[in-house]
């Protein structure tokens, strides 16, 4: 079908890694627990944005070159690993604030405002876009469900990212509602808010460490 073979396997192995967790679909939940639907739909639209220019350079070869350059695959790779560290630092920061604030529900921190004035759509497009092992993911995948022989590879390439936004916008549609149901608890239970934001800082935290030692 418009030169892509295998499909069925296509897909399963694509469910298998849309489910894995990682940095962009725990950074659309915590939008949604702690600002609802909207906000966390305008985090998912910036991982849609990031991953259809992933798919873009990876059809039009850039993913190779970042894996035969190792200097540029390491600049690229760090530069990830500071943001998602950066990252980090500020959901434990805000978790720190919430923890102290507990008690003092009027109250708003420095910490907490700097949460609230968060840009999600720019902030999810730049985890996806410093993400090197996402790119190679989408060369080593994808080429091996386009025909070698058909006369239009690209619209091979449009078909299975069709697939791959699909599969991530029912993904993420449904942590975004799973989270707003989380919000309603987090609300209730400072200690609990805190204790997530924690949480969610120190896998971001395992994630900038996961991939500073990733390899090309």
């Amino acid at each position: 079908m418009l030169g892509v073979i295998d499909l069925p396997t296509y897909l399963a192995g694509l469910v298998l890694i849309v489910l894995l967790p990682g940095p962009n679909s725990l950074y659309v939940l915590s939008v949604a627990a702690r600002k609802g639907v909207r906000t966390g739909y305008t985090a998912a639209a910036g991982v849609w944005c990031g991953d259809t220019v992933l798919m873009t350079l990876s059809a039009a070869g850039v993913a190779s070159l970042l894996q035969a350059n190792a200097v540029l695959f390491s600049i690229v790779k760090y530069a990830g690993a500071g943001y998602l560290t950066w990252l980090a630092v500020g959901m434990l920061r805000a978790a720190w604030a919430m923890w102290r604030a507990r008690r003092e529900p009027a109250v708003r921190s420095a910490e907490t405002e700097a949460v609230a004035g968060e840009r999600p759509f720019r902030r999810a497009l730049v985890i996806s876009l410093f993400n090197p092992k996402a790119i190679l993911f989408f060369v080593a995948f994808f080429v091996q469900f386009v025909d070698p022989g058909y006369a239009y590879p690209a619209l091979s390439f449009v078909v299975l990212g069709a697939f791959a936004q699909l599969a991530s916008f029912l993904y993420l549609t449904a942590l975004i509602f799973s989270g707003t149901r989380l919000a309603a608890a987090f609300r209730r239970r400072k200690r609990l808010s805190a204790g997530a934001t924690t949480a969610a800082g120190a896998l971001f935290l395992g994630f900038a460490v996961k991939l500073t030692l990733a390899s090309a």
